[in-house]
């Protein structure tokens, strides 16, 4: 039964990412952007993301904030069978409930390594938080698991998003924030007044600039988001007004458009 959100209009999220790795730059993280994507499709609000190393303090510390602040935390990464795994042993402590071998998760590792294999650093990837509700994952079986609206699993990019898929359904969200985007050969100094004054006239509409270089042709991409249709095609509307007014050309980008062009502009 998906969670109650703290409040009916804005159901607010923050990921937390979990690795020495990431943070030597080792390792490139590559679920916060599929994150951010799904929690918006359902409705979420993705407000921050936090990188954190594997040391205990820092962790625990960190989720208690958070998971007081938001309607919902994901964490990804050190649920696996190694030393440095420690996600397991801090969420425990950060509820204050005993660390254990989930008697469901134990079963699930028994019947997927053959008999004798599933050894003491293997059986850790069970151990959840005593009352944590577990998360399928239907790829290496190893599975995630919930605490209240805390939500672990791994940070293998293909094993987290198979566990999302399993756990989607308990996300109770609101209205999905929509987005237009339009591209303009200007840069941003040229259009900031502008743009001041539709913030002013829109306040419930986010309205960002972001600067681009492509083949040498320089410009700014102004994204508009909103969860109300009509309110975001009346700002897109005065938008456009302003951007013919300054006699740019300027082009609106469809979703698949826009999202390509962030993989080559990042």
């Amino acid at each position: 039964m998906p969670l109650k959100a703290k409040s009916e209009t804005t159901v607010t999220a923050c990921v937390l990412i979990i690795g020495n790795e990431i943070l030597s730059g080792r390792t490139q993280d590559r679920n916060l952007a599929f994150l951010g994507q799904r929690l918006n499709d359902l409705g979420i609000r993705l407000m921050e993301a936090r990188v954190v190393p594997d040391v205990e303090a820092v962790i625990v510390a960190t989720l208690n904030e958070v998971r007081r602040r938001f309607d919902y935390v994901l964490t990804t990464g050190g649920i696996g069978p190694t030393h440095d795994d420690i996600t397991a042993d801090c969420v425990a402590k950060a509820f204050g409930r005993p660390l254990i071998v989930h008697p469901e998760a134990r079963a699930i590792l028994e019947a997927h390594y053959p008999p004798g294999e599933l050894t003491d650093a293997r059986l850790r990837m069970a151990r959840t938080p005593e009352g944590a509700e577990l998360i399928e994952n239907p790829v290496s079986k190893a599975p995630g698991f919930q605490v209240e609206n805390v939500f672990v699993m791994a940070g293998i990019p293909d094993i987290m998003q198979a566990m999302f898929a399993s756990l989607q359904h308990r996300l109770a969200g609101g209205q999905p924030l929509r987005s237009r985007t339009v591209a303009v050969e200007l840069g941003e100094s040229f259009v900031a007044d502008g743009l001041a004054r539709l913030q002013e006239r829109f306040p419930d509409v986010e309205i960002g600039s972001y600067p681009f270089n492509r083949a040498g042709v320089f410009g700014t991409r102004l994204v508009l988001r909103a969860t109300e249709e009509d309110l975001l095609d009346a700002a897109a509307g005065e938008l456009d007004a302003l951007l013919t007014g300054l006699g740019a050309r300027a082009t609106w980008e469809t979703a698949a458009v826009t999202e390509k062009m962030d993989e080559v502009t990042r």
